[in-house]
């Protein structure tokens, strides 16, 4: 943890307070208290299991450093592994002072069934969880960690994933846009309304030839969607671009603007519209950046408060 400045503003005890019940609460929710994954050994010997695992280059200093463990109590830990058969050491190639720790088959045999374990555990936390709460908790836990080691390496960045609809996928859209607009514009449930009234008439009135969704997914779960629907013979529609706040900044929205527009070229449109709300500015700046030209703005009393329609259009 970072150190604390002495300038900084006195803490809040009933921060500390809480900090100490989320403590209490989660030790208990994950059994940090008993004996860890069901195994004879504590946490802190599966951490220790873990690191000589997942490192090219296993050195004692190193992984105490990196768990906060004193010379000594790695020493026993080590020891143990080491009567256990479990592992084994050779001279570091730069620093004679370092011995290099391998685990041996049967300290991954030892090992494996325990981070399998540990993966059920995690996905059973998340399991009683609808799929945004699950993406709200995993924001949060981001968030207490960078908030925490501001000088951690950044996560790596995330590959997602376009695909086509699937059952269920189409009311998540509609879901996502109620609470997104309400949380974050205060829209009422005329505006989820006539985003439900659009789906269904995707879904009863669909032409596979001329017309497409895509579903984004990031790491399994569904986090955004645009739509492609034909309005006349020559023109596209696209419709309904819809990120989670956790989808943004990963340039995702615009990936799935191209989509739309590769697909109204090929299938030989020769423009593309859409109507969107001046107070869209992340959206509308994807438009613009793509040659979508404002054509009309007409204020319209919208979702429960004053807003200003616009259309755009693309020649393709």
């Amino acid at each position: 943890m970072a150190s604390m400045s002495t300038t900084s503003a006195p803490v809040d005890p009933a921060a500390v307070k809480a900090i100490r019940q989320f403590n209490r609460f989660y030790t208990r929710r994950i059994g940090a208290l008993d004996p860890y994954l069901g195994s004879p050994m504590s946490l802190t010997d599966v951490r220790v299991l873990y690191e000589l695992a997942h490192r090219e280059t296993a050195v004692a200093s190193e992984i105490g450093r990196d768990l906060g463990l004193d010379a000594g109590y790695m020493s026993r830990i080590l020891r143990r592994f080491e009567t256990e058969g479990w592992l084994t050491r050779e001279p570091h190639p730069r620093d004679a002072r370092q011995s290099v720790l391998h685990l041996t088959e049967a300290g991954h045999a030892a090992f494996a069934p325990l981070q399998q374990k540990s993966r059920e555990e995690a996905a059973a936390l998340l399991e009683s969880l609808a799929p945004s709460q699950r993406q709200q908790l995993v924001q949060a836990m981001g968030t207490m960690q960078s908030l925490l080691d501001p000088d951690a390496a950044p996560p790596k960045p995330q590959a997602a994933i376009l695909r086509d609809p699937a059952p269920g996928d189409i009311g998540w859209v509609v879901q996502q846009h109620g609470e997104i607009y309400a949380r974050e514009y205060g829209w009422n449930s005329k505006f989820e309304a006539l985003v439900a009234g659009i789906a269904s008439e995707f879904l009863l009135k669909f032409q596979p030839e001329w017309e497409r969704c895509w579903i984004a997914e990031l790491n399994g779960e569904r986090v955004g969607a645009i739509f492609v629907v034909r309005k006349s013979a020559t023109v596209a529609q696209l419709r309904m671009l819809i990120l989670t706040p956790g989808a943004r900044g990963l340039g995702l929205g615009g990936k799935l603007v191209d989509e739309c527009i590769a697909f109204a070229r090929l299938k030989g449109y020769k423009k593309m519209v859409l109507w969107t709300n001046s107070c869209l500015a992340a959206a509308r700046s994807i438009y613009a950046k793509r040659g979508f030209q404002l054509t009309q703005s007409e204020p319209h009393e919208g979702y429960g408060s004053p807003l200003v329609g616009e259309t755009w259009e693309l020649k393709l």
